[in-house]
């Protein structure tokens, strides 16, 4: 596959940093507190750490033109990364919560974000 020039690399970051942004404002519509957004980690990057009364979630956000797409988009190594990532980050982010989930939020153009909860079963 061919790596993406500067130009489309730009437009990508910024489609996905709009999709970061709707998908935070559309958690905290549900009643989620975000505690961070592009976390970094040796394992890989969390779009957003969230927190809902004694849950810990690490949410992946996908922007797709189509759900279908955005769903074929979260495959097992991008998802095994996220895991790893998230398991580095449960001890900065997890005091006081009793469980921690991996959940995904699709981002299209012209409909509403699709919250999918925990879609990935992690081996904490």
């Amino acid at each position: 596959m061919k790596r993406p020039d500067s130009a489309a690399r730009r437009r990508n970051d910024r489609r996905g940093r709009r999709a970061e942004t709707i998908a935070a404002w559309f958690l905290r519509a549900k009643g989620y507190h975000i505690v961070a957004r592009r976390v970094r980690t040796p394992a890989g990057e969390i779009d957003i750490v969230a927190r809902q009364r004694d849950s810990l979630v690490f949410v992946e956000v996908k922007a797709r033109r189509t759900l279908d797409s955005a769903i074929f988009a979260l495959h097992p190594a991008a998802l095994r990364r996220i895991e790893a990532a998230s398991r580095v980050l449960a001890p900065r982010f997890g005091a006081g919560c009793t469980t921690t989930r991996i959940d995904a939020v699709l981002v299209r153009p012209w409909g509403w974000p699709v919250h999918m909860v925990a879609i990935w079963r992690e081996r904490m």
